[in-house]
């Protein structure tokens, strides 16, 4: 027994060794922050087992293949497309926030596309994901393309969590072709990684911008609030919303947060398409979807 232990014990070593040197080693396309495709099939597996309301449809980016759960509006004049990316460690049907936005957005002539994020392994912090995020705008923009070649007029993001900081990176590094962008919770992380600095990339966006956060949110949401208005100063397409008595996860009135994304939806993204026809600025026109706290 004693000699399967040591044996066992110097095949881990061995094991370590191996992982060190492959993660030192940036021939090999830096593997140790590649995303957790287990996880990924695994959530694919248990959604497709148990999906009710829209469809699963498989998109693919950087030669990898991932979920998208995408619901059509009750409508045959619906106003556009939603792309909804989750949390940190989440999937695109989970209860109970991302869930609510890609069923109830259809009821009011917004087509929803939920899209799989990359994940890491669990367990692991926040900052682990950063390294994912190149990958994650190349999802986001696949899912731009999925909807606009499947007729999308309007298309706006909704990103909730590492979500909606997984989607202003992407717009900071790329021109892409949406109307508004939404962002629930959205952190601030103290941090000098470069995929992570959100106040730079709100200084970035000049497409309408709705930044909604919870009272009771976490510390990097409700303590960068005043940040984020600063930040957003030079766009007047830029709203924030802070709703009482909720945390992070939005328990109490779901529908609440759900009603408040439509209706500024509804107002900026036509806003947008006449402004982009007349040569005007939103500002310009009467938008009441949402204020300064």
């Amino acid at each position: 027994m004693q000699r399967l232990l040591c044996t066992a014990m110097s095949l881990m070593k061995l094991l370590r060794s191996v992982v060190f040197v492959l993660c030192m080693t940036p021939l090999l396309g830096d593997p140790c922050l590649a995303g957790d495709e287990k996880r990924e099939a695994d959530f694919a597996e248990g959604i497709n087992k148990t999906l009710t309301m829209g469809k699963a449809v498989w998109l693919e980016s950087e030669g990898k293949k991932f979920l998208g759960l995408y619901t059509e509006t009750e409508k045959t004049f619906g106003k556009g497309v939603v792309i909804i990316l989750h949390d940190m460690d989440g999937h695109p049907d989970q209860q109970q926030l991302i869930y609510g936005l890609r069923v109830f957005l259809p009821e009011h002539n917004w087509a929803t596309l939920s899209l799989q994020m990359p994940l890491r392994e669990v367990g692991v912090e926040k900052e682990e994901y950063y390294a994912l995020f190149p990958e994650a705008a190349a999802r986001i923009q696949a899912g731009i393309n999925y909807v606009k070649a499947n007729g999308a007029g309007d298309v706006a993001v909704v990103g909730y969590g590492l979500g909606g900081l997984m989607g202003i990176y992407a717009l900071s590094e790329q021109a892409m072709d949406i109307k508004a962008l939404v962002t629930i919770s959205l952190p601030v992380p103290i941090t000098e990684n470069k995929a992570a600095q959100t106040l730079e990339f709100i200084k970035k966006t000049k497409i309408p911008m709705l930044d909604i956060y919870g009272a009771l949110d976490v510390p990097d949401v409700t303590k960068s609030a005043r940040e984020r208005r600063l930040a957003a100063k030079d766009n007047t397409d830029y709203r924030q919303i802070k709703i009482n008595d909720e945390g992070h996860a939005y328990l109490h009135d779901e529908g609440l947060l759900v009603k408040r994304i439509y209706s500024w939806l509804g107002v900026t993204v036509g806003a947008a398409s006449a402004a982009d026809k007349d040569g005007k600025k939103i500002s310009d026109m009467d938008l009441s979807g949402g204020s300064h706290p």
